[in-house]
């Protein structure tokens, strides 16, 4: 039975690494991603055998996380298994951020990737083989069933994909030739070819989840439903179906809801409540954040759209803002606060006061941005060049009841009037500074100059103009 298993195993690898290589784009280059455990060991061999067979450059990348005491022993093994086998090989050391956020398990998967992406790079690999197999993609559609996931985590994972966010490599592809073969079918293998590999022992570990169901619950699983993994698999593929489904729904209801890069909600409202949910999915997958929960979306939908007329909800996400204003939602990215932001309308905290000495830019980090000084264009009013020099200057945000008279042939009004004439939503108001001398308004970012004090055509004449940054 053994003798029947490898061929099959080395034919099924052949097969699917031929078809990612034969993709628009690839190159004759392949890249393992090298652990030294049992599985990318088995990969490393079927590929060097590939390699050689076909004529094609192959790489062997490890990534040294540095959180096991035998991780110097890991890397030493891997760099001899490729030497021995005339693998070029090389090894990328990293460091954990953010564990207490996302645990010791998802900070080294994100590490992990982002190395291997830049290894590739640095090689101008296209293709990138994981050792990922038909086990694993058991373990995976059960982990999200367990969480409660909907098709696009029960689809398990791709036999190939590309993932720019997660390997910050957008040219990369990620294959998993060994998915359709099973844990077994591996062990055989490395046991027929007398492959070396080592044993990480945090794999053994059962506070990691993907671990608990290997040793506990997989095996029962085996016991009682002999080759389930096979089923998981093809139920993961119909999954994959209904989630195309849906992105092609959603693709179209986006179109159809999308001004201006904003979500329409007349539009909204004429789609049923399932279909406004896998669209703002699908919304939010186009923006690249992260998956929001069922639950969060329904309540985000009731705030925004059950919100009385001239209201301007908020709701937070873990990566940006949601907010309405005038029947649009708009998704927002989070800013920083600024130190020149006043906390209410009485708030009396006093502006900064400068001068002009005839800069063509001048930073304000208090405020977010850079105010410009440009020359007036022909027939274009502008500030008195000697004028300005004279002025006392201030720069603030808005505290209430400023003016401004765009031009002659305009009434003054106040900003707020101007702000909403501009459709300026409220959001982005409280971040557009104003420049005054004395108490005239000079320039108000986001509306333009107060046309008072422009001159015409005679004298040296500047324009401002705000760049938030």
């Amino acid at each position: 039975m053994k003798k029947q298993q490898i061929p099959t195993l080395s034919s099924t690898f052949e097969q699917a690494v031929s078809a990612a290589l034969a993709q628009p784009g690839a190159t004759p280059r392949l890249a393992v991603a090298l652990s030294g455990g049992l599985d990318s060991s088995a990969l490393l061999h079927l590929a060097h055998a590939y390699a050689q067979a076909h004529g094609v450059a192959l790489y062997a990348f490890h990534v040294h996380h540095g959180l096991s005491a035998n991780a110097d022993a890991w890397l030493a093994h891997c760099e001899q298994a490729c030497a021995a086998l005339g693998v070029t090989f090389e090894a990328r050391r990293v460091q954990l951020a953010n564990q207490q956020k996302s645990g010791t398990e998802a900070a080294a998967r994100k590490v992990r990737y982002a190395a291997l992406g830049a290894l590739c790079a640095a090689h101008d690999v296209k293709l990138l083989l994981t050792a990922h197999h038909l086990d694993d993609q058991a373990e995976t559609v059960l982990l999200q069933l367990l969480r409660g996931s909907g098709p696009a985590g029960l689809s398990g994972m791709d036999a190939a994909n590309a993932a720019p966010e997660l390997l910050a490599n957008p040219a990369l592809v990620m294959a998993r030739p060994l998915l359709p073969a099973s844990r077994k079918q591996l062990a055989a293998y490395v046991s027929e070819h007398d492959i070396a590999y080592i044993k990480d022992e945090s794999n053994d570990d059962p506070r990691f989840a993907r671990n608990a169901l290997r040793h506990q619950v997989m095996p029962a699983l085996d016991q009682a439903f002999p080759g389930f993994q096979e089923r998981f698999a093809r139920s993961a593929q119909h999954a994959q179906s209904a989630q195309r489904l849906l992105t092609e729904l959603a693709e179209q209801d986006l179109a159809l809801c999308l001004v201006d890069d904003c979500i329409d909600i007349a539009r909204l409202r004429l789609l049923s409540l399932d279909r406004s949910y896998n669209m703002l999915r699908h919304w939010f997958a186009t923006r690249q954040l992260r998956m929001p929960s069922a639950a969060w979306l329904s309540e985000m939908l009731v705030q925004l759209l059950e919100a009385r007329d001239g209201a301007q909800p908020l709701v937070t996400h873990p990566d940006c803002h949601v907010r309405r204003h005038r029947d649009r939602l708009h998704i927002t990215p989070k800013l920083a606060d600024l130190e020149g932001t006043r906390e209410d309308e009485f708030d009396k905290t006093p502006g900064t006061s400068f001068s002009w000495n005839g800069e063509t830019a001048m930073a304000f980090p208090a405020y977010g941005g850079v105010l410009h000084f440009e020359p007036a264009g022909e027939g274009e009013g502008g500030l008195d060049a000697d004028w300005l020099r004279a002025q006392p200057l201030l720069i603030e945000f808005r505290k209430g009841g400023e003016r401004l008279k765009p031009a002659h042939n305009r009434p003054t009004r106040g900003l707020k009037y101007h702000y909403q004439a501009l459709n300026i939503p409220a959001w982005e108001r409280s971040r557009l500074p104003v420049v005054s001398s004395g108490r005239q308004v000079l320039f108000a970012a986001g509306v333009g100059m107060d046309c008072n004090h422009l001159v015409g055509e005679g004298v040296s004449r500047w324009r401002l103009r705000w760049q938030a940054v």
